[in-house]
Protein backbone atom coordinates (compact mmCIF):
# COMPACT_ATOMS: atom_id res chain seq x y z
CA UNK A 1 0.00 0.00 0.00
CA UNK A 2 2.62 2.46 0.80
CA UNK A 3 5.24 0.83 -1.74
CA UNK A 4 5.35 4.36 -3.58
CA UNK A 5 7.31 5.99 -0.84
CA UNK A 6 10.18 3.36 -1.08
CA UNK A 7 12.23 4.14 -4.19
CA UNK A 8 13.39 7.55 -2.27
CA UNK A 9 13.94 6.54 1.64
CA UNK A 10 17.17 5.15 3.14
CA UNK A 11 16.72 1.90 4.80
CA UNK A 12 17.92 2.02 8.20
CA UNK A 13 16.92 4.59 11.33
CA UNK A 14 16.29 8.20 10.75
CA UNK A 15 19.31 10.17 11.20
CA UNK A 16 19.15 13.99 11.02
CA UNK A 17 15.65 15.89 10.59
CA UNK A 18 15.65 19.08 8.00
CA UNK A 19 12.58 21.54 9.25
CA UNK A 20 11.56 24.50 7.77
CA UNK A 21 9.43 27.35 9.24
CA UNK A 22 6.48 28.91 8.15
CA UNK A 23 2.84 29.71 9.04
CA UNK A 24 0.30 26.86 7.68
CA UNK A 25 -2.98 27.95 5.54
CA UNK A 26 -3.92 29.79 1.96
CA UNK A 27 -3.33 33.59 3.37
CA UNK A 28 0.33 32.38 4.25
CA UNK A 29 1.86 31.06 1.05
CA UNK A 30 4.00 32.40 -0.35
CA UNK A 31 5.01 34.96 2.07
CA UNK A 32 8.30 36.38 3.00
CA UNK A 33 7.83 34.83 6.46
CA UNK A 34 6.77 31.30 4.80
CA UNK A 35 10.47 31.05 3.20
CA UNK A 36 11.76 28.24 5.52
CA UNK A 37 7.90 26.15 3.95
CA UNK A 38 9.72 27.46 0.44
CA UNK A 39 12.81 25.88 1.11
CA UNK A 40 11.79 22.59 1.94
CA UNK A 41 9.12 22.31 -0.88
CA UNK A 42 12.58 22.65 -2.73
CA UNK A 43 14.46 20.08 -1.05
CA UNK A 44 11.20 17.98 -0.94
CA UNK A 45 11.03 18.00 -4.84
CA UNK A 46 14.56 18.00 -5.52
CA UNK A 47 14.73 14.46 -3.79
CA UNK A 48 11.42 13.16 -4.50
CA UNK A 49 9.82 12.76 -0.93
CA UNK A 50 6.17 12.84 -0.63
CA UNK A 51 5.19 15.71 2.11
CA UNK A 52 1.34 13.87 2.72
CA UNK A 53 2.07 12.25 6.24
CA UNK A 54 0.44 13.80 9.46
CA UNK A 55 1.88 13.42 12.72
CA UNK A 56 3.75 15.74 15.28
CA UNK A 57 1.32 18.68 14.65
CA UNK A 58 3.36 18.66 11.17
CA UNK A 59 2.89 17.33 7.48
CA UNK A 60 6.19 15.22 6.83
CA UNK A 61 8.13 12.90 4.62
CA UNK A 62 11.12 11.53 4.25
CA UNK A 63 14.54 11.66 1.58
CA UNK A 64 17.42 9.73 1.46
CA UNK A 65 20.08 12.34 1.13
CA UNK A 66 23.90 11.37 0.96
CA UNK A 67 23.05 7.40 2.09
CA UNK A 68 21.35 9.43 5.34
CA UNK A 69 17.05 9.04 5.95
CA UNK A 70 16.03 12.50 6.87
CA UNK A 71 12.89 13.49 7.86
CA UNK A 72 11.62 16.59 6.38
CA UNK A 73 9.28 18.16 8.91
CA UNK A 74 6.68 21.42 8.10
CA UNK A 75 5.15 22.24 11.64
CA UNK A 76 1.92 23.52 11.31
CA UNK A 77 1.68 24.90 14.63
CA UNK A 78 2.20 28.58 13.45
CA UNK A 79 5.48 30.16 13.59
CA UNK A 80 5.36 31.23 17.38
CA UNK A 81 4.98 27.17 18.38
CA UNK A 82 7.25 25.83 16.02
CA UNK A 83 9.26 23.91 18.32
CA UNK A 84 6.36 21.93 19.75
CA UNK A 85 6.19 19.91 16.51
CA UNK A 86 10.56 19.67 16.28
CA UNK A 87 10.99 18.62 19.98
CA UNK A 88 8.39 15.88 19.59
CA UNK A 89 9.53 14.60 16.27
CA UNK A 90 13.00 14.47 17.52
CA UNK A 91 12.32 12.64 20.87
CA UNK A 92 10.12 10.42 18.65
CA UNK A 93 12.98 9.41 16.82
CA UNK A 94 15.63 10.03 19.15
CA UNK A 95 17.48 12.38 16.47
CA UNK A 96 20.10 14.53 18.12
CA UNK A 97 19.80 18.42 18.04
CA UNK A 98 22.79 18.64 15.89
CA UNK A 99 21.52 16.93 13.20
CA UNK A 100 18.27 18.89 12.97
CA UNK A 101 18.54 21.31 10.24
CA UNK A 102 16.93 24.41 10.47
CA UNK A 103 15.62 26.65 7.18
CA UNK A 104 13.67 29.94 7.99
CA UNK A 105 13.56 33.79 6.76
CA UNK A 106 16.16 36.76 7.73
CA UNK A 107 15.05 40.24 7.38
CA UNK A 108 18.43 41.17 7.76
CA UNK A 109 19.96 39.54 4.55
CA UNK A 110 18.87 40.51 0.98
CA UNK A 111 16.44 38.35 -1.07
CA UNK A 112 18.78 35.96 -2.90
CA UNK A 113 21.17 36.02 0.11
CA UNK A 114 21.55 32.77 2.60
CA UNK A 115 23.47 32.64 6.11
CA UNK A 116 24.41 29.39 7.48
CA UNK A 117 25.61 29.37 11.36
CA UNK A 118 26.80 25.79 12.99
CA UNK A 119 24.46 27.16 15.93
CA UNK A 120 23.44 30.36 18.06
CA UNK A 121 20.97 32.95 19.31
CA UNK A 122 17.56 32.92 17.62
CA UNK A 123 18.33 36.47 17.07
CA UNK A 124 14.78 37.61 17.18
CA UNK A 125 12.94 34.71 15.24
CA UNK A 126 10.32 33.70 17.08
CA UNK A 127 10.35 30.10 15.46
CA UNK A 128 13.61 29.70 16.14
CA UNK A 129 13.20 31.51 20.19
CA UNK A 130 10.59 28.54 20.24
CA UNK A 131 12.22 25.93 19.33
CA UNK A 132 15.85 27.15 22.10
CA UNK A 133 13.18 27.74 24.45
CA UNK A 134 11.56 24.44 24.27
CA UNK A 135 14.56 21.89 23.77
CA UNK A 136 17.15 24.07 25.85
CA UNK A 137 19.86 23.77 23.05
CA UNK A 138 20.94 26.04 20.88
CA UNK A 139 23.65 23.73 18.96
CA UNK A 140 21.21 22.98 15.66
CA UNK A 141 22.50 24.33 12.24
CA UNK A 142 20.59 26.64 10.68
CA UNK A 143 20.57 27.87 7.17
CA UNK A 144 18.72 31.89 6.90
CA UNK A 145 17.33 32.77 3.58
CA UNK A 146 17.25 36.31 2.98
CA UNK A 147 13.65 38.05 2.64
CA UNK A 148 14.77 41.99 2.41
CA UNK A 149 14.55 44.98 5.12
CA UNK A 150 11.48 46.78 5.72
CA UNK A 151 10.94 48.82 2.84
CA UNK A 152 11.74 52.24 5.48
CA UNK A 153 12.12 51.89 9.10
CA UNK A 154 8.17 52.99 10.37
CA UNK A 155 6.30 50.09 7.93
CA UNK A 156 5.17 47.62 10.38
CA UNK A 157 7.54 43.99 10.90
CA UNK A 158 4.99 41.75 10.73
CA UNK A 159 2.78 43.91 7.42
CA UNK A 160 6.48 43.34 5.79
CA UNK A 161 6.93 39.72 6.94
CA UNK A 162 3.44 38.60 5.53
CA UNK A 163 3.50 40.13 2.51
CA UNK A 164 4.51 38.09 -0.56
CA UNK A 165 7.51 38.34 -3.24
CA UNK A 166 7.35 40.78 -5.43
CA UNK A 167 7.82 39.31 -9.29
CA UNK A 168 11.24 41.42 -9.38
CA UNK A 169 12.61 39.51 -6.30
CA UNK A 170 11.12 35.81 -7.89
CA UNK A 171 14.87 35.07 -9.51
CA UNK A 172 16.98 35.63 -6.69
CA UNK A 173 14.57 33.87 -4.14
CA UNK A 174 14.89 30.30 -6.70
CA UNK A 175 18.39 31.13 -6.47
CA UNK A 176 18.45 30.97 -3.44
CA UNK A 177 15.94 28.38 -2.55
CA UNK A 178 18.31 25.86 -4.69
CA UNK A 179 21.40 26.89 -2.50
CA UNK A 180 19.23 26.37 0.30
CA UNK A 181 19.03 22.73 -1.02
CA UNK A 182 22.86 22.39 -2.16
CA UNK A 183 23.76 23.13 1.57
CA UNK A 184 21.71 20.90 3.38
CA UNK A 185 23.22 18.00 1.78
CA UNK A 186 26.86 19.44 2.88
CA UNK A 187 24.86 20.11 6.26
CA UNK A 188 23.40 16.10 6.33
CA UNK A 189 27.27 15.43 5.32
CA UNK A 190 28.78 16.79 8.36
CA UNK A 191 30.36 19.41 6.01
CA UNK A 192 29.26 22.65 7.81
CA UNK A 193 32.61 24.45 7.30
CA UNK A 194 32.40 23.87 3.15
CA UNK A 195 28.53 24.98 3.40
CA UNK A 196 29.42 28.16 5.16
CA UNK A 197 31.64 28.94 2.63
CA UNK A 198 30.15 27.89 -0.61
CA UNK A 199 26.68 29.72 0.44
CA UNK A 200 26.89 32.19 2.93
CA UNK A 201 26.37 36.09 1.94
Amino acid sequence: MFGFHKKNEAAGPVSHMIVGLGNPGREYDGTRHNAGFLALDALAAQYGARMDRLKFKSLYGFAEIEGKRVLLLKPQTFMNLSGEAVCDAAAFYKIPFENIIVLYDDISLDVGKLRIRRKGSHGGHNGVKNIIYLSGTDVFPRVKIGVGAKPHPDYNLADWVLSRFQKSEKEALEAALANAVGACGLLVQGRTDEAMNRYNA
